[in-house]
């Protein structure tokens, strides 16, 4: 059998094993997820796209624009 890979939590940093047992994995905690989760609400945490990304991604399912 191998062995049980751990993972970083990201929110603290904190060594988690990577199995069914660990129920916030990849966090160590609810308190981690929840910090994170809260980061991403207030938008402290964001995935980068440009300024035009939206509108090339939904430019044939609306009139262009006059």
């Amino acid at each position: 059998m191998s062995p049980i890979p751990t993972v970083d939590c990201p929110t603290c940093g904190a060594p988690v094993e990577w199995s069914p047992e660990s129920t916030f994995r990849p966090f160590c905690s609810d308190r981690c997820k929840l910090i994170d989760l809260g980061a991403w609400a207030s938008e402290e945490h964001k995935i980068p796209v440009s300024p035009d990304a939206e509108d090339d991604l939904f430019s044939e399912d609306f009139e262009p624009r006059h």
